[in-house]
């Protein structure tokens, strides 16, 4: 089974931009994964320094846009992990993913991590089935 990098913009000339070795989805057969990715602007592309919620609701319109991208969605969803720069954000990241899944939602973990290499705290990834 062949991996497949796919593009999905602006997230990809981003990470060119950066020579980040990284793709921001890849599929393989029925599998989908979504690589952690901090909260771009969808209009400029660049990481936006925003509020911890409006930061969650871009990580998720983000995984959305590429398992879109990959031919799939949000119901496709097997697992997340969240990366997260302090517990005291726990209770708002969790009311902005409550919203993408309503029901039934995912597994997932959410881990601390210090810092990160930009102004934002928080990052998600995720593994999808077709």
């Amino acid at each position: 089974m062949k991996r497949e990098a796919l593009r999905v913009e602006p997230i990809s000339t981003f990470l060119t931009r950066r020579n980040a070795p990284v793709s921001p989805v890849t599929r393989a057969g029925h599998m989908i994964f979504v690589s952690g990715l901090p909260p771009f602007d969808p209009e400029t592309g660049e990481i936006a320094e925003v509020p911890i919620e409006r930061q969650s609701e871009l990580v998720m319109e983000q995984m959305k846009l590429c398992l879109q991208a990959a031919g799939a969605s949000l119901d496709n969803v097997m697992k997340c992990n969240v990366y997260c720069t302090s517990t005291k954000h726990f209770a708002v990241f969790n009311a902005v993913y409550a919203r993408y899944f309503p029901n039934d939602p995912p597994a997932r973990i959410f881990v601390c991590t210090p810092e990160w290499f930009g102004p934002f705290d928080v990052e998600i990834d995720c593994i999808a089935m077709m």
